[in-house]
This record gives structure tokens, C-alpha cells and sequence, in this order.
């Protein structure tokens, strides 16, 4: 008994992995997109969608029947528990995909510079996601830790971006459309950030037990 439920928890895992990568590469291609005005990225980042959302149900499907059948104890919990969190951020930071791929699509093929660097936003917002994702495949909790530490500089250049853009707006009203588009992407690179944390947090707690949202800065700069 105990190995057919270890064999599901591992068709759990790889299920979530194969999420993971549609996720991954979705991103990538939507921040692509917008350095290279290339819209066949845009188009596939919009058909990779409906893959990702019936990969999220049949992951929170698969996840519910072992709670529900398996009744698993202490880390098993955690980890299924862990699963339909990450599950949730990994199918929102695809939709961050599709928003950023549809900014791009009104951008069109203008290659007026904008006064915000959307790809050091994107290199790092992506980073984090990869991270986050390398600390579950490893069940390293240093290394979710360290993505933790770099949501506050994904943050900063949000805000960087909104207070440049929002000036070029009084300065230039005739590119208020443009400044708004990169608003728009600014904000969804944030979110992925906010998820790629999210994850980490959700790897802290499967590996450790320990719930650390909302405090682990304040902790940190202790």
C-alpha cells in the first residue's frame, strides 16, 4: 500500500513538473515577445493557455483523491497541500503570460524606446521562478529562502516603473497609450514575482513544517 501511494505522490510531482515547464516557457516567450515585438510568440503564448488549465485541474483532481482516499500524515500532507498551492501560482503566472503577450500585441511593432527596463524586470522576475521551482525539484529550503530575498528588488523596479512612466505620461501625452502597455507588463512581471515567492514559501513549508508568508522579511532583517 504504502508503494502505490509513493508512486502516486511521484506521478504528483512530475505532473506538477511538466505544469512547470509549459509555465516556464510561456513566460519566456511573452518577455521575448516584448524585446523582439515578434508576434508569433504572442500567438503561441496564447495557444499554450487551455494545455495549462486543464493540466492545473487534472494536478488539483489528482491531488484531492489522495487526501481524500490516502488520508497522508505530516510530510506527505505537506507536500500534497504544497502541490495545489504551487499549482495555483503556476496557472497564474501563465495567465501574467498571456496579459504581458496581449500588452504586446497593442505595442505592435513600435520600437520607440520606453524609459523603463521591462528586460531587466522580466530577467529577474524569471529567475525567480526558475529558482523557486529548482528549490521544490531539490527540497532546499536555502534556496527558497533566496528567492524570498529578491521580491523586494522586483518590487522596487515596479515602482521605478510607475513613477518613470507615469512622468513620461505628463510629458508626452501623445505616448500615454505605449507608457500605459508597459504599466500593464511592469505590474504582471511583479505578480510573477509575487508567485515565484509564493512558491518558495510553499517549499519552506513542505520541506520544514514552517509557515513563514508574510513575516519572512521581517524575520530577515532582524
Amino acid at each position: 500500500m504504502r508503494i502505490k501511494f509513493q508512486q502516486k505522490l511521484d506521478e504528483l510531482k512530475e505532473r506538477l513538473l511538466v505544469m512547470a515547464g509549459l509555465v516556464e516557457q510561456a513566460i519566456q516567450r511573452a518577455t521575448e515577445a516584448y524585446s523582439s515585438r515578434d508576434m508569433d510568440l504572442c500567438e503561441l503564448v496564447a495557444l499554450s493557455e487551455p494545455a495549462i488549465n486543464r493540466m492545473e485541474h487534472e494536478i488539483d483532481q489528482l491531488a484531492l483523491d489522495l487526501l481524500a482516499m490516502e488520508q497522508p500524515m505530516a510530510v506527505d500532507l505537506r507536500f500534497i497541500l504544497a502541490v495545489i498551492r504551487i499549482n495555483a501560482d503556476l496557472e497564474r503566472v501563465g495567465d501574467q503570460a498571456v496579459n504581458i503577450s496581449n500588452r504586446v500585441k497593442d505595442l505592435g511593432a513600435s520600437t520607440d524606446d520606453l524609459p523603463v527596463d521591462i528586460p531587466k524586470l522580466a530577467q529577474l522576475s524569471t529567475a525567480m521562478i526558475r529558482k523557486a521551482l529548482q528549490s521544490f525539484i531539490e527540497a532546499d529550503t536555502e534556496m527558497a529562502e533566496a528567492v524570498l530575498l529578491l521580491d523586494d528588488q522586483v518590487d522596487e523596479l515596479n515602482r521605478d516603473a510607475f513613477r518613470t512612466l507615469g512622468a513620461m505620461i505628463q510629458e508626452h501625452p501623445d505616448r500615454t497609450p505605449d507608457a500605459l502597455n508597459a504599466l500593464v507588463i511592469s505590474r504582471n512581471l511583479e505578480r510573477v514575482g509575487d508567485h515565484a515567492t509564493n512558491i518558495a514559501e510553499d517549499v519552506i513549508f513542505w520541506v520544514s513544517g514552517a509557515d513563514v508568508r508574510h513575516h519572512f522579511a521581517a524575520n530577515a532583517a532582524a
